[in-house]
């Protein structure tokens, strides 16, 4: 959705986004080692961020493996067996324009994003062992929705009002925000690996915002190369902390950035339209997928380079999705083409094309092997 307004109703205030460098980054550089979010599970590895999702949690044992698809323009949310690669069930979304379908942090819950009308909108909670959902909640413009790293908060995506709103997760009670005035299209984010700061995309004005998590206040803006002509998309930190990348779809790209400064220290060619980012189960790669021109490109962490660039046959609009438990079939939306792409990544095949409703979106495979959601399609620690 396009389209900005005042922002939303106030809680507390931000800070002035004055500072260059994060709390984190300030105690590095005194010497300090940063302490992650208070209430954050800690980290199993220092070294991967990730090393949590190899194994399913016990929390979902009585859940079936489903496919949840967002149908932005058909008001729809469509299920999958990914066992037989069919349609099992569509239901209404329960309002208007569904975005993504987002695991909440316990692992207990699925939430589809409607984020219309402007002004208003609503959650879908979907019951994980049912599949079946449950009654819409109001909440203000949720584009996109995270949860904090130590639970406390759903981090919801107020796109259209440019604000970064903070609720209860279990009352829906909204608490605190943050206004991103100047981040036209307040899109997706990830945090740093102690929890504490968030790198956030403004997907219609060029930028990236910088968040402290912990005092709920907008660091800083950062300005991207292309200016109001990029398009930033999905954010991702790195498996050892230390970069984050950010897909950018008229850059054609990825930019890189440092996760203790948030200087940009790069920018990597990946195809046309480059929109989700998907670090792969072992923590070696990364999935980009290249919606304009139908390509999934592979990044290399251990050798800092492509590995490889995979065309859809046929062609296709990769955007949005997960790879499955076992982190070998990764699922993807196909955003222009009403359906949905089962690829398997260790041949190297299309193992299926599944029609579903209009402009596909931010879909899902569930349950995702970690400890914990942090929100997105299932992005896990």
């Amino acid at each position: 959705m396009l389209a900005g307004c005042s922002s939303g109703e106030s809680g507390n205030a931000p800070h002035s986004p004055t500072q260059s460098a994060t709390p984190s980054a300030a105690a590095e550089a005194e010497g300090v080692a940063p302490m992650p979010l208070p209430g954050m599970p800690p980290p199993l590895s220092p070294t991967d961020v990730y090393a949590a999702t190899r194994e399913l949690s016990p929390a979902v044992a009585d859940q079936p493996t489903r496919v949840y698809v967002p149908n932005s323009e058909s008001n729809t949310i469509t299920v999958i067996d990914p066992d037989s690669f069919r349609v099992i069930d569509t239901f209404p979304a329960g309002g208007h324009e569904p975005q993504h379908v987002v695991p909440a942090y316990d692992l207990q819950m699925l939430y589809a994003n409607n984020d219309l009308p402007i002004g208003s909108g609503s959650l879908l909670p979907i019951d994980p062992r049912t599949g079946k959902p449950g009654d819409p909640i109001p909440v203000r413009d949720p584009y996109n929705m995270y949860f904090t790293p130590d639970g406390e908060y759903a981090l919801v995506v107020a796109e259209a009002d440019r604000s970064l709103d903070f609720y209860d997760p279990h009352s829906w009670e909204k608490l605190h925000d943050v206004a991103v005035p100047d981040c036209l299209g307040v899109n997706h984010m990830d945090f740093t690996a102690d929890g504490r700061t968030a790198l956030v995309s403004c997907e219609f004005s060029g930028r990236m915002a910088v968040v402290d998590i912990a005092s709920l206040s907008l660091l800083r803006m950062i300005d991207l190369p292309r200016g109001r002509s990029g398009m930033p998309q999905d954010v991702k930190l790195a498996p050892d902390g230390r970069t984050f990348y950010v897909a950018d779809m008229m850059a054609d790209g990825i930019y890189v950035f440092d996760a203790k400064t948030f200087d940009n220290t790069g920018f990597v060619e990946t195809g046309a339209g480059a929109h989700g980012l998907y670090i792969t189960r072992d923590s070696r790669q990364m999935l980009i997928t290249n919606r304009t021109e139908g390509s999934i490109s592979v990044w290399d962490f251990a050798t800092g380079q492509l590995a490889r660039k995979w065309q859809i046959p046929g062609g296709g609009s990769p955007d949005m999705g997960n790879l499955s438990a076992d982190g070998r079939v990764f699922w993807v939306s196909g955003r222009n083409h009403s359906e949905v792409y089962a690829i398997d990544i260790v041949e190297w095949k299309l193992l299926a094309r599944i029609p579903v409703g209009r402009g596909a979106h931010g879909l899902t495979i569930w349950p995702q092997p970690g400890r914990y959601s942090t929100g997105h399609t299932g992005v896990m620690r």
